[in-house]
């Protein structure tokens, strides 16, 4: 139940994104670093599950910027495809530097290519691999003062409070950072405190109870209120197995071992582009490599850079 909140509102930044991203807490992930070459010009934290090493939230040097979310399936096994839909996000950000495709080019290429069919249902920022043409395709955050929630259902979807909730938020925390006239910083606490909004119940013993290894779903409709999700089953239980494998050597399919377990929002990401072209990437690890919960700051990430021309 990820959730991505883009905001153009701020008279300072021409763009803030912010992020929860709530996974199986025992699916291998990487902290956010710039990445190895030939692709050091990419900046983001990586899924270690499949072999693609994909990426669903990432900016380059030369500003270009992505965010996934998932279409919700009915089933965790649903949302495996024959390809990680990282690989849609990493074609887009690692393309060299000097690329001279546009926008409007890369996007109708997805669309038309047999990847964006075979990965499990997908929301890349302002498309859908779900969209069948560019009449389908939703571009956003072309015109100050707008802010905008998508969430794992489609994007035209109003229905869900948690979108519509983040969006009322994130646009308040700016309003009041303004008024405040406070520093970076203190607009970063309080986009966390947006990422950090719980509107789940709290669950009775039977519900806890009923939270099974492979299926939350009894309570993923409560989970559409909420901004952040938290850990789930709280007991910890369903610790990680050991000598788990990123893939089945027999067939290279993917093993779904990682697909069970707690879950729960397992990182928080913040990305503020100043006008002048500074860039500040922010990210905060909730969780251990033992799912222990990481005291706040304590898993924190931050990184700035200037846009440079990809013509340098």
């Amino acid at each position: 139940m990820c959730i991505a909140l883009i905001s153009t509102a701020h008279p300072d930044y021409s763009l803030i994104i912010i992020d929860n991203r709530d996974e199986f807490l025992r699916r291998p992930t990487s902290a956010p670093d710039w990445w190895p070459e030939p692709h050091s010009h990419v900046l983001g934290s990586r899924d270690l599950a499949r072999a693609t090493h994909g990426t669903w939230m990432g900016v380059t040097k030369q500003g270009k910027v992505a965010v996934l979310t998932n279409y919700q399936e009915e089933k965790s096994s649903q949302a495996i495809g024959a390809f990680s839909r990282g690989l849609i996000v990493n074609k887009w950000l690692a393309t060299p530097p000097n690329h001279d495709e546009s926008t409007h080019d890369f996007v109708q290429s997805m669309i038309n290519s047999p990847e964006a069919r075979q990965v499990g249902g997908l929301q890349f920022t302002i498309v859908s691999n779900r969209s069948l043409n560019m009449d389908q395709i939703t571009w956003v955050a072309g015109e100050t003062g707008q802010t905008w929630g998508l969430s794992n259902t489609f994007v035209d979807d109003r229905t869900w409070p948690k979108i519509l909730d983040g969006e009322s938020l994130m646009e308040s925390a700016i309003q009041d950072h303004v008024k405040a006239q406070e520093d970076e910083e203190s607009l970063i606490e309080r986009l966390l405190g947006v990422l950090n909004t719980n509107r789940l119940p709290p669950l009775s013993e039977e519900e806890e109870s009923s939270i099974e290894a492979t299926n939350i779903g009894c309570y993923i409709s409560h989970m559409r209120k909420s901004i952040l999700i938290p850990r789930l089953p709280r007991d910890g239980s369903n610790t990680p197995q050991e000598n788990e494998t990123e893939e089945s050597a027999a067939n290279g399919t993917p093993k779904l071992d990682y697909l069970s377990g707690p879950y729960g929002t397992e990182k928080q990401t913040i990305l503020l582009a100043q006008r002048d072209g500074r860039v500040r990437y922010f990210e905060r690890t909730l969780y251990d490599n033992n799912l222990q919960a990481i005291p706040a700051g304590k898993g924190d990430r931050s990184f700035e850079f200037h846009i440079e021309s990809s013509k340098e």
